[in-house]
């Protein structure tokens, strides 16, 4: 793994160096990261794994500008997080930044083609036919852009999720356990479409998840244990992944 202490890594999609972040004060205070440090390479698919309480999902949310930092430095694009002020980091998270929840966070009132497009339409921005039609395609929901989400299935609102994500072209697609209210089939599917994402439209997607199925469609799997990466397997396989979560596990 990359030396980032002293680094200006310019040319990740992302990258944090010496991230730190603490939860509370003095004696009840929670250490959540402990300076952590690594690259985010354009155009792979990374996973992010590790124990419950690991620290993983408060990376990906300071990654993501949608917690920030106690100290040390997030860089998305080149731009660093922590210079820019509430205004220009929602701005930044809406253009540049696309993020998939667990819990799907649609519009119930809007159709799956207006939640697609909300990003956009927030600002001020309409979407731009080919690209919405490549979203589209790729995660295959030409025939329900009518529907509203109670209207879907849940596979098919994390569909509509994971389009949205896309549909501003950002420089990085992250997604918080994006399978976790998901049977298998359509958590394959869901998976299945961020590697299309990849490899076809030339993403950078960021997975946290703890299923080791999942993290097989990664390029690489980096674990977390204690708020610190303990830990990459490049090219990961389900195998892989859950050998080296047993051991995280018994050296806990």
């Amino acid at each position: 793994m990359p030396d980032l202490q002293n680094a200006s890594p310019t040319t990740a999609a992302a990258a944090a160096v010496r991230a730190t972040k603490v939860y509370g004060h003095g004696e009840a205070a929670v250490v959540a990261l402990d300076e952590v440090s690594v690259e985010l390479p354009a155009g792979r698919f990374t996973a992010v794994m590790g124990p419950s309480g690991s620290g993983k999902s408060t990376l990906l949310h300071c990654l993501a500008g949608l917690d920030r930092l106690s100290s040390g430095t997030v860089l998305v694009d080149g731009v660093d997080l922590g210079s820019l002020s509430d205004k220009a980091l929602t701005l930044l998270r809406r253009e540049r930044i696309g993020f998939v929840f667990q819990g799907f966070n649609l519009v119930p009132t809007l159709s799956a083609r207006e939640n697609i497009a909300l990003p956009l339409t927030l600002g001020g921005r309409r979407p731009d036919p080919a690209w919405l039609g490549e979203v589209v395609g790729t995660v295959g929901l030409g025939d329900r852009l009518g529907h509203r989400p109670s209207e879907l299935s849940g596979g098919q609102q994390q569909r509509v999720a994971v389009a949205r994500a896309l549909v501003t072209r950002p420089a990085l697609v992250f997604a918080d356990e994006p399978t976790g209210n998901l049977d298998t089939r359509a958590g394959n599917e869901i998976l299945g479409f961020l590697r299309r994402a990849v490899d076809e439209l030339g993403q950078t997607v960021v997975v946290v998840t703890h299923d080791p199925v999942a993290a097989g469609y990664a390029d690489r799997a980096l674990f977390l244990a204690d708020g610190r990466i303990v830990d990459a397997v490049d090219d990961p396989t389900p195998e892989r992944v859950l050998d080296h979560l047993r051991s995280l596990e018994v050296a806990r």
